[in-house]
């Protein structure tokens, strides 16, 4: 773990932590997120016992906050807290939820792994609603209308990086991460490293192997750095580079007005795989999902599709007789 974690926090906190990476083997973005969150309501409770000023928020230490203050904060100290939250620190329903959900793990831990607190008073706190919005996607035309339209000085690179978003649904982090020894020609398979380094292989289409070659073969530089996709610098490519590669070429092919990412394009290959009959079971496998209602959310139900099934109904044939 980081050392900023271990200088700053109380002894509890930092066995929390080092029991969600070696324990539950989280990766290191996952363990970042939980000290920050974390971090701010050992803050707050910092300004409840009058330790510290609303003021000084940023700067509030945490390394002395007694384990006393968690045992003694009830269920509905925690309704206040996430009031805290939504009226001091702006906090969306989305950011609320993450933080209770951090704050649950903690408590749950400190009383059923650790035995420092006699009792878990957030066991049946309610996380905030989120209304799940669909996802953004673009179409299959769109997909092609995107690679049709590559141009950039790196042209067959980052027309490879497109060309494996949108046919493997492959997060930011996977990408930036193949190695040429993940990649075998005669399996037609790239292994990938997922969430806390959780490994898959994914099979690749012809087009994909054929974007991968030519990259490979004839334009990526000849140099002892492992990594398949290089910067101009001939170094592993980092996730801010493809992000706006990503951008500049959305731009070029005119769908740039879409609110597309790189994660929109993980989006989109699943949703084009599901529209095309993959089962959802499959797809999870494909994706690198733990949980099967995660993958859910790729099968979202379109207007069109809404429309179809109206249509499809014996009514839609009815015509009224004519008395």
């Amino acid at each position: 773990m980081k050392s900023e974690y271990l200088d700053d926090c109380p002894y509890y906190l930092n066995d929390f932590l080092t029991y969600m990476k070696v324990v539950k083997d989280r990766g290191e973005r996952t363990i970042e997120a939980y000290y920050i969150d974390i971090r701010t309501f050992l803050r707050y409770l910092n300004i409840k016992h009058r330790v510290a000023k609303e003021s000084d928020f940023y700067s509030i230490p945490i390394k002395d906050t007694p384990i006393e203050w968690l045992e003694r904060f009830s269920l509905n100290d925690a309704y206040v807290y996430l009031g805290y939250l939504a009226q001091n620190r702006g906090n969306s329903v989305k950011t609320r939820a993450r933080k209770c959900s951090a704050l649950k793990q903690l408590y749950s831990y400190l009383n059923k792994k650790a035995a420092l607190i006699t009792d878990d008073p957030l066991k049946d706190l309610e996380l905030p609603r989120i209304n799940q919005a669909l996802p953004k996607y673009l179409t299959a035309e769109q997909s092609v209308q995107l690679l049709n339209s590559v141009d950039s000085k790196h042209k067959e690179r980052d027309f490879c990086m497109l060309v494996l978003f949108l046919s493997c649904g492959m997060r930011l982090s996977e990408l930036v991460g193949i190695d040429l020894n993940d990649y075998s020609r005669e399996n037609k398979t790239l292994r990938l490293f997922g969430k806390g380094r959780k490994e898959r292989i994914v099979y690749l289409n012809d087009v994909c192997i054929q974007a991968l070659d030519d990259y490979i073969n004839n334009y990526r530089p000849q140099v002892e750095q492992q990594a398949i996709f290089l910067s101009a610098n001939k170094t592993r490519i980092n996730k801010r580079r493809v992000q706006q590669i990503v951008e500049e070429q959305l731009k070029a092919a005119g769908l740039s007005n879409l609110g597309i990412t790189t994660h929109k394009l993980r989006h989109s290959a699943a949703t084009m795989m599901y529209k095309n009959g993959v089962d959802t079971l499959v797809l999870k496998e494909v994706l690198g999902h733990k949980s099967i209602s995660t993958t859910e959310i790729y099968t979202h139900i379109t207007n069109s599709d809404l429309k179809d099934a109206s249509q499809a109904s014996p009514i839609a044939a009815y015509k009224k007789d004519k008395k």
